[in-house]
């Protein structure tokens, strides 16, 4: 940017700061603790000074500068929000006090929303947390629908034990639950190796987990196991 672009921004300032003033009710998110519209205001405040050179001073400057707060407001929106929203107040067969048109209720026998109950709800809570004087009504009324991690990881390992191969569960065991080393397994198991330089099985532990990782990413992808 030009000293005269720098200069024409500072003269400007004012009428910036006035149509920012006016956008004030585009910003619904008086949740963000973290983000009030003062913090907005100079985030587009700084992306029109990185912008400046881009404005064309023959032509009004008004429409140009409202067309970047509206863009970058929507655009803060949907990172702090839509990315973890529930899919429910983007969709078409959503109804008043949490109805649906497919399912009565807005419910996880919707795909789609059981897909965020179980992948983005928490990541939510944590985008979008209650102010301070209501965090204990928060904490009070909240259902506990937190994962047991401990009882996931024994049913886990059950589905685990049921489709892997004797040998394979064997290397899982011993990695996994007993936190073994691979030569440690290689030792046990008796694998060898010819290579030069290679630690004892190392090919073959190496092909066990490959096909055990496998076998675990199916399962979580198709819930077999009813895990999570």
């Amino acid at each position: 940017m030009t000293p005269a672009q720098e200069q024409a921004f500072d003269d400007n300032l004012k009428v910036i700061d006035i149509q920012l003033c006016k956008r004030r009710s585009l910003w619904s998110l008086t949740s963000l603790a973290w983000m009030d519209f003062e913090d907005v205001s100079q985030i587009i405040r700084i992306h029109i000074y990185k912008k400046w050179e881009l404005y064309d001073p023959t032509k009004p400057l008004i429409p140009w500068v409202n067309k970047i707060i509206s863009h970058q407001i929507k655009n803060l929106i949907r990172n702090n929000f839509s990315n973890y929203a529930k899919p429910c107040l983007r969709c078409s067969a959503s109804l008043p006090d949490n109805g649906c048109e497919v399912y009565g209720v807005q419910c996880g026998d919707c795909p789609i929303l059981k897909h965020w109950l179980n992948r983005k709800e928490n990541a939510y809570n944590i985008k979008i947390p209650v102010s301070l004087e209501n965090h204990d009504n928060e904490i009070v009324s909240n259902n506990n629908t937190s994962a047991n991690l401990p009882e996931h990881i024994i049913k886990f390992q059950a589905v685990m034990k049921k489709q892997l191969k004797p040998v394979e569960w064997r290397v899982y065991e011993a990695l996994y639950i007993h936190n073994k080393t691979e030569l440690e397994i290689a030792k046990e198991m008796g694998f060898k190796t010819s290579e030069k330089n290679r630690s004892p099985g190392y090919k073959q532990i190496k092909n066990i987990q490959k096909a055990i990782l496998k076998r675990a990413k199916k399962i979580l992808k198709d819930d077999e196991s009813d895990v999570f």
